[in-house]
């Protein structure tokens, strides 16, 4: 287990957006190193960068087109080397975004592929055995686009076409198993962007869709496990300090996969959605009918979460970590239903959890979800990738760019949230989360390690205990009081609460830490 976990908190950059340096009105390398301080200062120590390698941009970089260049938008690989390089100088880590199912319709590999002679690249994608053949398993085909008499597989869109690992459960001929030698190709072909980028000086990956490889597999996905494994284990023997984060939501299987972390995501029925997005949408993607936890007259209760995470974390927390997320690039940002308190709320339990946090950019200032028409694949995600809001100069701060060339609008709104204003006022959200990162910086009792206690959860009140400290939230809007045998010093607070002489007291609203 890569040592520096044990205190990361990330931050997640959609490079497109994050900060323009050259005022062509796109965000690029140098835009994010010049913000690297701004990145340490909240209290982040490590990057996620989304997908910054070449690509036609059709899903936004997700369709890869060279694994081994960067998109020149962003700028040069050597650019992104001393990205790594001036990271690594403030003692921060980031991790790249690695797409290991599909890649590009344009990429090298799959024109190769398409050809009508087998070739060295015949098996790295699915193909059928005919182009009149499609249809099997809930697999998703493609026809009539190659010279090849075959129809292939996508994963996403149709400019995706999935990397061949083999079938689990092979049916027909045209399904490779997983141990034939093109499937075990394809794996070692991932391993070899894998140590191009740690050999430059990356430190390691959050992988896109991790679960997705093998196809037909089982329900303990044991055919994507065991690509996994064999990757982790040329990381633990040739790069033991790389870092692998899941898109998988599973931590169970992901972490026995070899992961060292796995998001809690949006997904349907997840114990996460409770907390923040347990809401029903209207024609305009407007929130209603909200029993989110954090909603204050909502309707939450914090066991709805507790009985998926808790399982969870009691299988896993010997071997990896749980990764809560304030937001991503694919979700609606929570500030379109919570407001600024209950965003506070929410950032303390989520940063003072076990597990390795993850900050999206702008969440630590409320930037709102945007309605904005749909850009490089992202339809009803785009309005969670508007540029960040620095300051209230042109384009808020964002490029110098006129408005019409920026990759996206800015938000329009008078009171659109910056970070110029919120840094000056010391109780706006940045500073809340700035003051939470600083805590749990300083208290090794709040980073990753599994030490955590439930004292009481019931409805609006959720105390835990993380060693020697006490931590309790209120979301309601009615103060409650429950016994907890303890007494504890202040360290922190949200709102008035209090724990003294075996009662732990909570005022509508609040969130409060105590040494004991």
């Amino acid at each position: 287990m890569p040592q520096w976990l044990d205190d990361a908190v990330f931050y997640e950059i959609y490079p497109q957006t994050f900060y323009d340096a050259n005022g062509d009105g796109i965000g690029d390398f140098e835009g994010i190193i010049q913000k690297l301080d701004y990145i340490k200062d909240v209290g982040c120590n490590a990057l996620w960068l989304n997908p910054c390698f070449d690509s036609p941009f059709k899903d936004a970089g997700y369709d890869v087109r060279d694994y081994k260049k960067t998109a020149p938008r962003y700028g040069t690989n050597e650019d992104l080397k001393r990205l790594f390089t001036e990271a690594h100088a403030r003692n921060m880590h980031v991790l790249l975004d690695l797409v290991p199912g599909h890649t590009s319709e344009e990429h090298p590999w799959f024109l190769e592929s398409k050809k009508e002679a087998p070739n060295e690249f015949w098996n790295r994608y699915i193909w059928t055995d005919n182009w009149f053949r499609w249809g099997a398993g809930g697999l998703r085909f493609i026809t009539g686009e190659a010279p090849r008499n075959a129809s292939y597989i996508i994963n996403f869109f149709k400019c995706q076409p999935a990397l061949n690992y083999g079938f689990l459960n092979p049916t027909e001929s045209w399904q490779l198993p997983v141990n034939h030698p093109d499937a075990l190709a394809t794996r070692e072909a991932l391993k070899d962007v894998m140590r191009f980028w740690l050999d430059a000086g990356g430190d390691g990956f959050r992988v896109d869709m991790a679960d997705s490889l093998v196809k037909f597999d089982d329900e303990k996905k044991s055919g994507t496990s065991a690509v996994w494994k064999d990757v982790r284990a040329m990381l633990d023997r040739d790069y033991p300090e790389a870092a692998l984060v899941s898109e998988w939501s599973n931590p169970p299987l992901a972490l026995n996969a070899g992961f060292h972390m796995d998001f809690l995501l949006d997904h349907a029925n997840s114990g996460y959605r409770t907390l923040v997005r347990d809401y029903r949408l209207d024609g305009e993607l407007r929130p209603f009918n909200d029993n989110s936890f954090f909603k204050k007259d909502g309707n939450g209760d914090i066991q709805r979460f507790l009985d998926q995470y808790l399982p969870w974390y009691e299988t896993v927390k010997e071997t990896g970590y749980i990764s809560l997320i304030t937001g991503n690039h694919d979700t609606g940002r929570i500030s379109g239903n919570l407001s600024g308190r209950e965003l506070a709320l929410a950032y303390a339990l989520l940063f003072t959890m076990p597990g390795v946090p993850f900050l999206y950019y702008g969440d630590e200032i409320g930037m709102r979800y945007l309605y904005t028409p749909t850009k490089e694949g992202g339809y009803t995600r785009t309005g969670s990738r508007t540029p960040m809001q620095w300051n209230r100069g042109k384009n808020l701060g964002f490029s110098t760019a006129e408005p019409d060339k920026l990759y996206l609008p800015v938000d329009p709104g008078a009171d659109a949230p910056t970070v110029e204003e919120q840094r000056h006022d010391p109780n706006s959200l940045l500073n809340t989360v700035k003051a939470l990162l600083r805590l749990r910086r300083a208290e090794p009792d709040l980073q990753s390690k599994p030490n955590l206690e439930i004292l009481h959860a019931e409805k609006r009140l959720f105390v835990y205990r993380r060693s020697a400290l006490v931590l309790a939230v209120n979301s309601g809007s009615a103060a409650v009081e429950t016994a907890v045998s303890l007494t504890g010093t202040p360290v922190y607070a949200i709102g008035s609460c209090s724990l003294h002489e075996g009662r732990c007291r909570m005022e509508a609203q609040s969130f409060g830490i105590w040494k004991i």
